[in-house]
């Protein structure tokens, strides 16, 4: 344990609460903003998908090679340079032309992020004793919680009454402070590294990218053919890796984890539940500007009580599941949410957004509940060194499925429209049919957890 000053003791945890609203403000702030960002850059809106899939994506792959590269290279120097790579992608991104040049630019901005939050968050468990880390993350964590809330409400009136640069142009301030607290509070820690599984990291990555861009391909006109080539080539990449994996004594992700169950059910049932639950932050902001042609300020207002669903169950859920079990609590949960998601489907007039408030409060209080319990069971059984692989896969996991589910979601809404030929609400409505119906049936697959499983969790 590193011994730290009294100022650093104090004022370190301020570090990961820069990092992580940096982080989630940037994610959430451009939901809201797509529509306008279109127009300026002479693109569709409802194909800008991947403004927000390349940055998942980017984080997806370069998050497992964070840990090494801190380790190898010290805490302090990694924490400074992923903050000045976000700082410099924001600034491309503002600068973006085209959307093309755009995409380049977040996935610059994602290799940033993939470094500074789990580093910050590295630096506070490798500096704080056991019994001050809870209290410690508690605090850091805060903006976690506000950013979401803040996020397309801010980003609604900086596109409507400024312009959208400035949703990138917000993250240089934060980062120059984030550098500076880094500087001056950030300790130099480092750790004997084995050698990175380099082959493992490469598989796994052309394996990603290759599934996420066959969803993109396959709902594409004329691009059906290459879209299957892609996901014959990704399976096989992912194949290739299992394999390896199997042959190397430390790969990039043992194998070994999926022998423990509820890590195994933990793990799938997160990737396939995700598929809706993530896709609803992208289509909702579009549906309301795109379709009922609401202002993106009043956008952003609506999509604020996610936020406080969410922020209003916190207290509430680990006595939930307490009381009901993580097997009852998943099951029920995501059928509520899959319910929820078929619910915006009867929306079809924009004087009725009243409506919208109860649903989406509920909405968010849902998701909340679900992400908690996912990522508690997923790791509770973990110990040893298989915690550390296990919490990096389940947060590789949980960006893959973000970029899955908003690559999912606009294919099928694109398809609906341009192969079935739907009107665009009536796509839209049919889109979360799917998508509702969908996050339902992989609700059951908690059924394989027993009604004991957790309980050593609370």
């Amino acid at each position: 344990m590193v011994t730290l000053t009294p100022t650093q003791d104090k004022y370190l945890p301020y570090v990961l609460a820069v990092a992580l609203f940096m982080q989630i403000l940037d994610a959430t702030i451009l939901n809201t903003s797509l529509p306008q960002m279109a127009q300026a850059l002479g693109e569709s809106p409802l194909k800008m998908q991947w403004a927000v899939i390349s940055y998942a994506l980017t984080l997806a792959i370069f998050i497992p090679i964070s840990g090494f590269l801190a380790d190898k290279y010290g805490t302090r120097r990694i924490f400074l340079t992923a903050i000045v790579v976000f700082s410099i992608g924001s600034l491309l991104c503002a600068a973006s032309p085209t959307l093309d040049f755009l995409i380049g630019s977040r996935v610059i901005q994602g290799i940033g992020g993939a470094m500074m939050t789990p580093v910050a968050r590295l630096i506070l468990v490798k500096s704080y004793p056991r019994n001050k880390l809870l209290t410690v993350m508690n605090f850091a964590v805060i903006p976690a919680l506000v950013a979401p809330l803040v996020g397309p409400v801010l980003g609604g009136y900086i596109v409507q009454y400024a312009s959208w640069h400035w949703i990138f142009l917000i993250n240089i301030p934060m980062g120059v402070l984030g550098f500076v607290m880094g500087k001056k509070l950030v300790p130099a820690l480092f750790e004997d590294t084995q050698r990175l599984d380099w082959l493992g990291f490469g598989l796994f990555a052309a394996a990603a990218c290759g599934f996420t861009l066959a969803v993109e391909f396959g709902s594409q006109v004329g691009r059906g053919m290459y879209g299957l080539l892609l996901a014959v080539a990704a399976s096989v990449l992912l194949g290739a890796y299992v394999a390896h994996a199997k042959r190397r004594p430390a790969p990039l992700f043992p194998l070994s984890l999926f022998d423990i169950r509820t890590f195994r059910i933990g793990i799938t049932g997160n990737l396939f539940t995700r598929l809706g639950i993530s896709a609803v932050p992208f289509l909702l902001p579009l549906l309301l500007q795109v379709v009922f042609e609401y202002s993106p300020s009043q956008a952003g207002w609506l999509l604020a009580p996610i936020a406080i669903g969410a922020i209003g169950i916190k207290p509430w859920v680990s006595k939930i599941i307490q009381r009901f079990s993580y097997r009852k609590v998943l099951v029920l949960n995501t059928l509520l949410i899959g319910i929820l998601i078929i619910l915006l489907a009867q929306f079809n007039d924009p004087d009725n957004w009243l409506w919208f408030i109860p649903l989406l409060i509920l909405m968010g209080a849902c998701n909340s509940m679900q992400f908690s319990a996912m990522n508690t069971i997923t790791i509770g059984d973990l110990e040893g060194a298989q915690t550390s692989s296990g919490n990096s896969l389940m947060a590789v996991n949980q960006q893959l499925a973000i970029g899955f589910g908003i690559a999912f979601g606009a294919a099928v809404l694109n398809l609906l429209r341009e192969r079935f030929g739907l009107d665009t609400l009536a796509a839209f409505q049919t889109t979360y049919w799917i998508l509702g119906i969908l996050t339902i049936l992989s609700g059951l697959y908690f059924l394989r957890l027993k009604p004991e499983d957790g309980r050593g969790l609370y």
